[in-house]
């Protein structure tokens, strides 16, 4: 799977938040990134916020997310290279200052550069990948790319018929087979639900 770097500028207003929070949730389904979703989406929520609250409503910004080996990197590039932030001991009861305390909790390490003419905040989140193109490592899609194998080379691995399995056990393994390809599906971004109506009109057709 090509997880191309993507970027997307914005200004800096609180409605915004929530419109780059569902664009980076649908980004990383269709990298098979469902496990750090939640992460991504609040590291991208506290990063917008902060620079709505301490370099100002309304400022040109850019969120940029792309792979560094096997981490999801989010950034957030802001033209104020003076407000820098810091992680805070925010008491109890504050109403603010816990955002990139959060962040640095989430994510496996975080920073600041600052460049000529931006400031960039920046996160990484461990994604589970074996590697920066490959996908989440997950027994189910192992054996559904095995199974996915053989069928594409017309070798059937299981004799249902000619085997000693009942038709319950016969089942049971069909029914497996088909949870490890939802998982292979989900790993590769694809839309698991359509997906099956598409094989429901298949079977339908050939029926």
């Amino acid at each position: 799977m090509s997880r191309r770097p993507w970027e997307l500028a914005f200004t800096a207003e609180p409605e915004e938040v929530g419109a780059l929070r569902r664009i980076m949730r649908l980004h990383l389904g269709m990298w098979g990134l469902h496990d750090v979703m939640d992460e991504a989406q609040l590291c991208v929520s506290e990063l917008v916020s902060n620079v709505i609250t301490h370099v100002g409503v309304g400022t040109p910004a850019t969120l940029m997310v792309s792979m560094k080996q096997t981490h999801l990197r989010i950034e957030v590039h802001d033209p104020d290279t003076r407000a820098l932030p810091a992680l805070v001991d925010a008491s109890f009861d504050a109403e603010g200052g816990r955002g990139l305390a959060l962040v640095a909790a989430v994510t496996d390490r975080w920073g600041v550069l600052l460049r000529p003419d931006r400031k960039v905040t920046w996160c990484e989140l461990v994604t589970g990948l074996s590697t920066p193109n490959g996908h989440v490592a997950c027994p189910g899609v192992k054996r559904a790319e095995v199974l996915l194998g053989l069928y594409a080379g017309r070798q059937i691995p299981v004799d249902f018929a000619a085997s000693r399995l009942g038709s319950t056990s016969a089942e049971e393994a069909a029914i497996g087979l088909v949870v490890d390809l939802l998982h292979w599906f989900r790993a590769h971004g694809c839309d698991s639900d359509e997906l099956i109506d598409r094989a429901q009109r298949h079977f339908e057709a050939q029926a």
